[in-house]
């Protein structure tokens, strides 16, 4: 293999937008699917979550191994995974278009729609992002230099969140003038353009330089065997499920949390002054409706202090190990999680503030995560002396695919148990006052229990700092 190289500033930004792009696609996933399902498509809450978690579950386990063994086994000019990025670049936007159309069929027809459409996407989200992510273990082998990459990606993400969080439902009211239905369609033709040309770019700058000599390739059989025997990806692979079930549901929970719990005027009183100063400058981002106002706010305030946090991430994984950082910033995260149980419907300042300080402490987490998995890649052609980085890869793809279908299941499987009615297009329906219980126990005790579990499992993940080290010095001595 190649000798790692350091990576050029341009190198760095160029990956990150292909992140950018997909997470407009996810983060629209998380925030959006379940209240699109059962408030704009009109779906009933069960309906909404049989689908999201059926057709989670089969892409999850089904599609993302399938395209990392795939990967794993190109061989083109461009190397092993740009090319998967470039070819599924203008499919994935025209899919998510698709999923988040409203075509007037029957109940029924609805249905089978958006099973089909559903699932198109996650399986051109596989085989977009699951080599976009392998892409990362090999740009380098420096683990500093993964730190960095990972750093420049995530920034890259919150602003994809931040926008699609604190925006995108202002917008999608305002260019459908009150239409959600056109106003989400609108939304997500421009999102499709803009997420494709974004890929391009990924594509056109980065560079693979890791790449496995013909004596180290592996069968299939053999690359599932090696990943069974592989602890560190099975814990990784369970850690990330349980942080994607705790994100699908608090952040599909927020909208439900604004609309049926926060209490407006107390909302309204809270914002003003911040909607007002925006409003004097000529920038009325948020509209007129306190609600969607807030809740875009509420978002921005996390997104701003997750972009600080990432500012941490690198200084502190090399100084203390990913290991160690990623556990305590998790669990210091969660617990301003859980403290949104005990804060009645007019406690906004608090709710804003435990916003904020989850956000800081989350994104310290959250670049370490995917470099987590580089590392286990390193860690399995340490132990075997075959690479297979795709397939490793595939644990974050299928982690995260089957927590954002339990999570986003959970979502409107819970709201419903709680009595909530689905409306269709811009009706206005009265909820029942259990709804708004419901709606604090998604944002708070049920999203805080995977993150605490996920903590307790990297007590049992075993390349610490010293490890990392080791790892990286023998892989280099071996590569040259």
């Amino acid at each position: 293999m190649s000798n790692s190289q350091k990576i050029s500033v341009i190198e760095k930004v160029g990956y990150s937008l292909g992140d950018l792009a997909a997470n407009l696609v996810f983060q629209t996933l998380v925030t959006y699917l379940a209240y699109f399902y059962t408030d704009i498509y009109g779906l009933k809450p069960e309906d909404a979550s049989i689908i999201t978690l059926v057709v989670g579950l089969i892409a999850g386990f089904g599609f993302n191994p399938l395209i990392g063994a795939l990967a794993d086994r190109t061989q083109t000019k461009w190397g092993k995974f740009r090319p998967w990025i470039l070819f599924s670049a203008v499919p994935l936007g025209i899919a998510a278009l698709m999923a988040f159309s409203t075509p007037d069929f029957s109940y029924k027809g609805k249905m089978i729609y958006a099973a089909i459409t559903y699932t198109l996407l996650l399986l051109l989200y596989a085989s977009n992002n699951l080599p976009y992510s392998a892409l990362s273990g090999v740009i380098t082998g420096d683990m500093g230099e993964r730190n960095s990459i990972s750093s420049y990606r995530f920034v890259a993400v919150m602003f994809s969140q931040f926008f699609v969080q604190v925006f995108m439902l202002p917008i999608i009211l305002s260019v459908g003038n009150g239409d959600k239905a056109i106003g989400i369609e609108i939304v997500m033709t421009w999102l499709a353009i803009i997420g494709s040309v974004m890929l391009l770019i990924t594509f056109f700058t980065t560079k693979e330089r890791i790449i496995p000599k013909p004596e180290q390739q592996s069968s299939f059989k053999e690359d599932l065997k090696d990943l069974f025997k592989n602890k560190p990806w099975l814990i990784m692979l369970s850690v990330t499920a349980l942080i994607f079930i705790t994100l699908a549901m608090k952040g599909g929970s927020y909208v439900y949390y604004f609309n049926n719990y926060v209490d407006e005027t107390a909302l309204k009183n809270f914002i003003s002054p911040i909607t007002s100063f925006f409003n004097s400058i000529g920038m009325n981002f948020f509209g007129e409706d306190a609600k969607s106002a807030g809740f875009g706010l509420f978002n921005a305030g996390g997104i701003i202090m997750m972009i600080i946090g990432i500012t941490f991430s690198k200084g502190f994984a090399d100084k203390y190990g990913k290991r160690d950082v990623f556990m305590a910033s998790l669990f210091i995260s969660t617990l301003f999680v859980l403290i949104f149980i005990f804060y009645p419907p007019k406690s906004v300042g608090l709710m804003f503030l435990s916003q904020i300080c989850h956000g800081f402490f989350y994104g310290i987490s959250t670049p370490i995560l995917w470099a987590m998995i580089a590392d286990v890649a390193d860690y399995s052609e340490w132990k075997t002396n075959r690479r297979a980085t795709a397939i490793i890869f595939s644990a974050m793809m299928v982690g995260l695919k089957v927590g954002l279908s339990i999570g986003s299941a959970l979502v409107a499987s819970i709201i419903g148990k709680y009595g909530y009615i689905s409306a269709s297009g811009n009706q206005h329906i009265v909820q029942p006052e259990t709804v708004a219980t419901g709606a604090k126990m998604l944002v708070s005790v049920f999203p805080a229990i995977p993150f605490f579990l996920a903590c307790g499992l990297l007590f049992f993940y075993e390349i610490n700092k010293k490890m990392e080290v080791e790892i990286e010095k023998d892989l280099a001595e071996r590569r040259k």
